[in-house]
């Protein structure tokens, strides 16, 4: 078994004339993770009929696959979909972004040393961190199925109407997280991890990220809602979304394909970052970032659809 291990990871490495003083290190190039999933919106448009004239079942209807490509449905296998994700991040986000800034302990360390373990990740694109949202639902489930409990609701980006109200923690009309209309307390100490003054990053007591949890939790239990980074949640950015999209599913969703212009890769993000003025951090600011690009002031976390709890 580990005769075969090594093997598996010898191919794995970067080739010689690749490697800096002949270390041997993996090619994050070839970290990439396949997932599988049914395209239901598009099944449910589809119809399977009676053809009569064979006496045989058939589907009738077409499907689009992510490339624009439409094709007409064969059987089942035609609405199932699967996608490859590199899953490294993009450790060089920090020095492409702020240049000049002596970013570079980040760019060496922030992803795999253990003095960042509990920092929020960053450099993760859209598309990433829904391949993640799939592999942590494989896993849970995987485990759970071991031990006979049933399989658990996949795990997914929040809507941006569910982060707010999540954010919000039950204070419907509370402008920041913490429920004031103010970024101090009554200390005069930060509530959040952002740039409270022109030019000033380190006022609040960090540069860049700071530990998950160093700040106070909202009134639901929950950290860094507002500041530290900025949030991927599911829907795409309109400016008018709130005008057309409906109360019982306030999702405006859009998959955009390679060769779409960059305005439809545009998804929301919520929260501000450490990099972000006091305004990005107010619970019903909006702002986006392209699906395809990777930041290091965006990060993501997950959320589950609520069915109920056996008692």
């Amino acid at each position: 078994e580990e005769e075969t291990t090594a093997a598996v990871l010898e191919e794995m490495y970067y080739p010689p004339e690749e490697r800096f003083n002949g270390k041997k290190q993996i090619d994050v190039r070839k970290l990439n993770y396949t997932y599988f999933w049914v395209d239901y919106q598009q099944a449910a448009k589809a119809k399977y009929v009676n053809d009569y004239a064979n006496n045989t079942w058939k589907y009738v209807g077409q499907v689009i696959d992510r490339n624009g490509n439409v094709t007409p449905v064969k059987d089942r296998s035609s609405f199932i979909r699967h996608d490859t994700i590199n899953i490294y991040p993009d450790t060089l986000c920090w020095i492409r972004e702020f240049t000049y800034s002596f970013n570079d302990p980040q760019a060496d360390l922030y992803f795999w040393h253990p003095s960042f373990d509990d920092y929020p990740v960053v450099g993760v694109s859209w598309p990433q961190a829904n391949a993640f949202s799939r592999w942590r639902t494989d896993y849970m489930n995987t485990a759970l199925r071991k031990n006979g409990v049933a399989d658990v609701q996949a795990y997914r980006l929040p809507l941006e109407t569910e982060w707010e109200y999540a954010a919000r923690g039950g204070l419907d009309l509370s402008m920041y997280p913490w429920g004031g209309p103010y970024t101090r307390n009554y200390k005069g100490c930060f509530l959040a991890n952002f740039k409270p003054l022109r030019g000033n990053y380190i006022d609040d007591g960090t540069v860049y990220t700071a530990k998950v949890g160093s700040y106070e939790p909202n009134e639901y239990g929950l950290f860094d809602m507002s500041g530290n980074v900025a949030e991927w949640t599911l829907c795409a950015y309109h400016p008018s979304a709130y005008i057309f999209q409906h109360d019982l599913n306030p999702n405006y969703e859009y998959n955009a394909k390679p060769n779409d212009p960059p305005v439809l890769k545009r998804k929301v993000i919520r929260g501000g970052s450490w990099k972000d003025i006091a305004y990005f951090l107010q619970t019903s600011s909006r702002d986006y970032e392209y699906q395809d690009s990777t930041k290091s002031y965006i990060g993501f976390r997950n959320v589950r659809s609520y069915i109920g709890v056996n008692q």
